[in-house]
C-alpha cells in the first residue's frame, strides 16, 4: 500500500498527489512541495490516504515540510507582488501593440519563475516582451496562452443560476459536455440558454445527465404505442422528472381520442422488445458490412510488385498479338 495526500495550489484547481513521508497532516494545512515548476505552497485537501499498488500514479514526490508562519508571510508577499507584475506587464503589452489579453500572473513560491496567463485569437510573437519583462523582474519569465474556459475559471463570475461559477468555485477538472446532454434532458437548444459565460456549453449539463438517461430508458418515445389502463394509445409527450407520460387513447364506440396522464409504472411498452431487437439487428448488420469490406480490401493486392507484374503482362500480350498479325 502507498500513502498519499492531496494538495491544491489554486482555488478549485487540480489536485496533485504527494508522499507525506509518514507525517500525519490535517485537512486545510499548508505545505511546501517540490513540483516541476519549483517549490510551491499548497493546501492539503485530503489527508493520508492509502491506495493499492495496482492504482497507477505517476512519480509521487515527497512533501518538503509543513508551512511555517514565515512561509505564510512569503506567500502573501508574493500575492502582492503579482498585482504589481500584472500592471507592469499590461502596460508593456500596450506599448508593444500586441493583440493579447492578460488574465493572471503567478509567482512560484521561491520566485524562481514568473508566469503570465493570457488569451488571444491569433498567434502572438512576444519574444521582445519576454526579454523586457526578464530585465525588469530578474527571474525566469513564462507566458502561457489559455482558452476561454480556463480564462473563466481564473476570473470567476456569476452564472445564470445566480450562483458562483462551478469551474471557479469547486470543479477540479473540465468534463466533456455535449449538445446531446441538453437534448436528453429536454432543454431548450437555444445557445443563449445552455451556454455559460465562456460561450461554451454549461458544465452543469453533465451533472444530472446520467440520471436523466436512466429514467429515459424506462419511458416510451413520443408517438410510440403503449398499453394503458384505459386501453392502447399513442404517446403525446413525456415528463422525465415526474416519470409521467401523456397518452392519447381512442374512446370506445367513438371516433374521438382523449388524452390521459399516466405514471410510467401504469403503462406497458408494447413495441419496446421489437424495437430493441431491430436496434440489435441493425448493429449486427453494420459489423457484418464492416467485416466484408475488410475482407475485400485484404483480397485485393495493392503492392507495387503486383502492379508492375500486371503492366508487364499487358505489354507481353500486345507484343505477341502484333507478331501474330505479321
Amino acid at each position: 500500500m502507498i500513502v498519499i495526500i492531496g494538495v491544491r495550489f489554486k482555488k478549485a484547481g487540480k489536485i496533485y498527489y504527494f508522499d507525506p513521508k509518514g507525517i500525519q497532516y490535517a485537512q486545510g494545512d499548508h505545505v511546501l512541495v517540490e513540483t516541476i515548476r519549483g517549490i510551491e505552497y499548497g493546501e492539503v485537501v485530503f489527508v493520508n490516504k492509502e491506495i493499492g499498488e495496482e492504482e497507477k500514479i505517476s512519480h509521487v514526490r515527497p512533501v518538503i515540510r509543513k508551512a511555517t508562519a514565515e512561509d505564510d508571510e512569503v506567500y502573501y508577499k508574493n500575492k502582492s507582488r503579482e498585482k504589481e507584475a500584472f500592471f507592469i506587464c499590461k502596460t508593456k503589452i500596450i506599448n508593444h501593440n500586441l493583440n493579447m489579453k492578460l488574465i493572471d500572473v503567478e509567482y512560484t513560491f521561491d520566485n524562481s519563475k514568473l508566469l503570465f496567463y493570457f488569451t488571444s485569437d491569433e498567434r502572438v510573437d512576444f519574444r521582445e516582451l519576454v526579454k523586457e519583462l526578464a530585465s525588469i523582474f530578474r527571474t525566469r519569465i513564462e507566458l502561457r496562452q489559455i482558452g476561454v474556459r480556463d480564462e473563466t475559471k481564473l476570473c470567476g463570475g456569476i452564472g445564470i443560476c445566480g450562483r458562483g461559477l462551478c469551474c471557479h468555485t469547486f470543479l477540479n477538472d473540465f468534463h466533456t459536455v455535449s449538445i446531446k446532454m441538453a437534448k436528453d434532458q429536454d432543454l431548450s437548444l437555444n445557445p443563449i440558454k445552455i451556454s455559460g459565460i465562456c460561450g461554451r456549453l454549461m458544465c452543469c449539463l453533465q451533472y444530472e445527465n446520467e440520471s436523466y438517461t436512466q429514467i429515459r430508458d424506462r419511458l416510451p418515445e413520443v408517438s410510440e404505442i403503449v398499453l394503458t389502463p384505459e386501453g392502447k394509445g399513442e404517446v403525446l409527450s413525456v415528463n422525465i422528472l415526474r416519470e409521467q407520460v401523456r397518452v392519447a387513447v381512442k374512446q370506445k364506440d367513438k371516433d374521438t381520442k382523449e388524452a390521459f396522464v399516466f405514471s410510467c409504472d401504469d403503462i406497458k411498452l408494447i413495441n419496446r422488445t421489437h424495437r430493441c431487437m431491430k436496434e440489435i439487428q441493425a448493429t449486427d448488420n453494420k459489423h457484418e458490412a464492416a467485416g466484408s469490406v475488410n475482407q475485400d480490401t485484404k483480397s485485393k493486392p495493392h503492392n507495387k510488385d503486383n502492379v508492375k507484374h500486371k503492366k508487364s503482362a499487358k505489354k507481353k500480350y500486345k507484343s505477341n498479338k502484333g507478331k501474330k498479325k505479321q
